[in-house]
């Protein structure tokens, strides 16, 4: 039994996919923009603050409150009209 579990271990279920190259719509959400921002969103959102910082609270794909902080990136879903936020590394990485 145990050579078994050995041999499983060293074979992997998972295969490797790349991500098609996909246009997005999307705003970096900063200090100067931020009214500009969340006036220029549709669909369920609100702003607030955390600890003194502008946020806002944008309902993604799934139904979910997600949190956009100052620096954050919202990213526009196309065909639903929802958001959601990333942060600014990531979005570097992934888009030009």
């Amino acid at each position: 039994m145990s050579k078994l579990i050995l041999l499983l271990c060293g074979v992997s279920m998972f295969q490797k996919y790349e991500r098609l190259p996909k246009t997005v719509e999307a705003v970096q959400f900063t200090k100067d923009n931020k009214d500009m921002v969340f006036n220029s969103l549709t669909g369920q959102y609100a702003a607030d603050f955390e600890g003194g910082k502008p946020i806002l609270k944008v309902t993604t794909i799934h139904g979910e409150t997600a949190i956009v902080r100052i620096g954050d990136w919202i990213i526009k879903e196309p065909k639903l009209g929802c958001y959601y936020p990333i942060k600014d590394a990531i979005f570097r990485e992934g888009y030009a």
